[in-house]
């Protein structure tokens, strides 16, 4: 047996540890990839005098024995058992259950130092009291931590108890993409609905068991169907009645089934999964009981009738049909979606998306997913059900921004900063950007109870960077402050330089735009009873004087002055980069990327922020940006105002503002300026928020351009048809206008 790719990694990890005299490690691995190997590989590699293994079931301990035997070797007879009535205290390696370690009368009979290596698996449960007794009894020269969801809903801090030596990580998605687990096939579907009755978490037992209910799931199963000629299936269950009386009911129905839960013996969980295993039965019914440990290589089909509790449960039971088996190319998920308020968090466990930004989520729920060779899909109603759930939670409240940085912090033992989010692929740094709550990352810091002293400039400053330039839709400006850190001034020949050598467009508007924008004069606009400019500290980041830009003397006084100030200036700066990675640096405007209208207003090089009355278009001397919502949220707008209509995915009837005619000079403009150039932004409602999706340009249709009257007042407007010049994606498409 040879390590396989991951296992490779993590045992060089490990080695750097040990050999750095680490005495504790963690290695967070996906159900399926070969940990109990790894283990194995691991303690071949130390060489221990003695050693034990620690898990939660006797089940698994043997199990694991015979894995460590298959790599290890050497002597039959140096493998034993601490389980139950099974004390082989003399053993060279030795795998016990913590129910029975955690007697005094056991711990009794070892020392603290009997054994040099320590390997506890399923790692996440050593908060508990019975791992925490046995971890301050023995004093092992290592000890290794396996487990594939560190993260606890109890809040307790796993990467502590291992001294923060994270030595190796492969999440689900990684483990797909790297082929080290059977693909999956997810389809979400809406669960049965009785007239307006849809299956909740508080629905009766008698509607969950309903007669009808059970043929249309049976009937579902049917349809989505499952690798091989038998069904082999797992399906988990709200409750326990509700498992047992669904299990009674499939066999009636012809497809035999048997409940399992927490209150059955080990003897007979092991006896109902191998008759799953030889054939003698096509699903186990369970609510809670196969999460993590047990095993069915051969599952091919893994059916979800519960809500989904939270995105760590669910990817600890859609593991339980991900394990490699001879002649399985696939396993089908079939989840029922109810009316549930925690529907959300299906897209999010399924893709792996920390992020926290609803407009990815929403996308997770209305596109096809594909990971590798895995599919996500979900039916149109499952979708809307889990836009509903959406709806109903605030993603990026304070509560939720707290979680993460509490999770984070406890994962690097530190305050993370934004570039720590960014690096980890936890909450999009641009979801504290967005939060109107907070001024920049630093008034977060404070929140959280660090310890953050900053000027009202200082942090003016760090408003600036954050709100406007973080977002890293274009990175001159980013990479001009970056060019600066440890210097008074840069020329303009080695700005110019600079850009070229990042692949980044330049014309003299760019160059007088971010000139604008680092000025604050792009911000003197007022609002209310201030501008931006004031709000942004009212005194210039960086001045072209002749052929040099120079940092402004307050400006260098603060980075000089405050180190938590320049650490905070200097995160925004590398994540901000960072972040223009996702976008075309060599033009304007990327292809299906999402701005909102002061983004335009800056990218467009204009010399004021106006997108407060820009509203639906502004025409240009060469360039007019257009911005459509194609669903008007109320329904007095849609039948009043503008239809917008999509024809063969790239001619969009389109507008202007009432009242307009042929000859007004607006029109005109837009219609006889030589090389206009109109730029597309679309949402699909307003609901959608502030930021459009750029479709590219578009060309007028001139033989389409006609007056039109609309509304309940009959207003005059001008109608024409807009040619995409890039015709629509299906993913945009559906997104959008679908």
């Amino acid at each position: 047996i040879l390590p396989n790719k991951m296992q490779k990694a993590a045992l060089n990890n490990l080695a750097a540890l040990v050999n750095e005299n680490a005495k504790r490690a963690l290695v967070v691995s996906a159900t399926g990839t070969g940990k109990t190997y790894l283990g194995a590989f691991a303690v071949r590699e130390y060489q221990p005098k003695k050693f034990l293994y620690l898990v939660h079931r006797e089940q698994i301990a043997k199990k694991s024995l015979e894995s460590f035997y298959k790599v290890i070797g050497g002597k039959r007879e140096d493998y034993g058992l601490l389980t139950g009535n099974k004390h082989d205290f003399n053993k060279k390696y030795l795998f016990g259950t913590i129910q029975t370690l955690s007697q005094d009368k056991v711990l009794a009979e070892l020392e603290p130092k009997e054994f040099d290596y320590i390997l506890i698996d399923e790692a996440h449960r050593v908060a508990a009291p019975t791992y925490q007794k046995i971890l301050e009894h023995f004093t092992p020269k290592f000890l290794l931590g396996m487990t594939a969801t560190p993260e606890r809903m109890d809040k307790q801090n796993i990467y502590e108890v291992f001294d923060y030596h994270l030595a190796y990580e492969i999440r689900l998605k990684d483990a797909l993409n790297e082929q080290m687990l059977t693909p999956f096939h997810y389809v979400g579907v809406e669960d049965y609905t009785v007239g307006d009755e849809i299956i909740t978490e508080t629905s009766k037992l008698k509607d969950l068991v309903a007669e009808k209910r059970v043929e249309y799931v049976l009937k579902q199963l049917d349809y989505y169907g499952y690798c091989g000629k038998k069904a082999k299936g797992l399906v988990f269950c709200s409750r326990q009645e509700e498992a047992r009386k669904l299990a009674e009911l499939f066999t009636q129905a012809g497809y035999r089934a048997q409940a399992l839960t927490n209150e059955d013996s080990q003897k007979k969980r092991v006896e109902v999964t191998k008759k799953l295993e030889n054939g003698g039965l096509e699903y186990i019914f369970t609510v809670d009981l196969f999460n993590e440990g047990i095993d069915i290589p051969s599952l091919n089909q893994i059916v979800m009738l519960r809500n989904t509790q939270s995105s760590i449960i669910f990817i600890q039971q859609l593991g339980r049909g991900l394990r490699k088996f001879p002649g399985k190319d696939y396993v089908t998920v079939i989840d029922f979606l109810g009316n549930y308020k925690n529907n959300y968090l299906i897209p999010i466990a399924l893709n792996g998306d920390k992020s926290r930004d609803k407009d990815q989520v929403v996308r997770e729920s209305k596109l096809p997913q594909v990971i590798d060779v895995s599919t996500i899909n979900f039916t149109e109603v499952a979708s809307q059900r889990i836009l509903d759930s959406l709806e109903k939670i605030k993603l990026d409240s304070m509560r939720e921004l707290k979680k993460s940085y509490e999770d984070l912090k406890a994962k690097l033992g530190h305050a993370p900063l934004l570039y720590d989010f960014y690096q980890y692929g936890t909450t999009a740094p641009t979801v504290f950007a967005k939060n109107h709550l907070l001024a920049h990352y630093g008034d977060f810091l404070k929140k959280m109870g660090e310890n953050v002293e900053l000027t009202d400039y200082q942090s003016s400053v760090l408003s600036f960077v954050t709100k406007e330039l973080l977002f890293g839709k274009r990175p001159h400006e980013l990479l001009l402050l970056e060019s600066y850190l440890g210097k008074e001034k840069i020329s303009e020949a080695s700005y110019l330089q600079l850009l070229e050598g990042k692949n980044c467009y330049v014309n003299d508007a760019v160059l007088e735009s971010v000139d604008k924008v680092l000025s604050l004069e792009f911000f003197d606009v007022k609002q209310g009873k201030t501008t931006k400019k004031e709000q942004y500290g009212n005194v210039p980041l960086v001045e072209k004087r002749g052929k040099y830009y120079l940092f402004s003397s307050q400006l260098l006084q603060a980075l000089s002055d405050n180190q938590q100030f320049k650490d905070l200036f200097n995160d925004v700066i590398k994540t901000g980069l960072a972040l223009s990675k996702e976008y075309n640096s060599n033009q304007q405007f990327t292809l299906y990327k999402q701005y909102d209208r002061k983004d335009v207003c800056r990218l467009l090089n204009w010399p004021k922020d106006v997108s407060a009355p820009m509203y639906g278009y502004r025409v240009g001397e060469k360039e007019t940006p257009i911005f459509i919502t194609y669903q008007k949220d109320s329904k007095k707008k849609r039948n009043a105002r503008y239809h917008n209509t999509l024809e063969n995915g790239h001619s969009l009837r389109w507008y202007t503002r009432t009242p307009r005619h042929i000859d007004s000079d607006e029109v005109k403009r837009l219609l006889n300026t030589k090389d206009m150039k109109l730029h597309l932004f679309v949402k699909q409602s307003d609901a959608a928020g502030k930021e459009f999706y750029y479709l590219g340009t578009a060309a007028i249709q001139k033989d389409s351009v006609k007056e039109e009257k609309i509304g309940l007042k009959q207003k005059c407007t001008v109608g024409m048809n807009l040619i995409l010049r890039h015709p629509l994606n299906q993913a945009i498409y559906d997104l959008l206008f679908s």
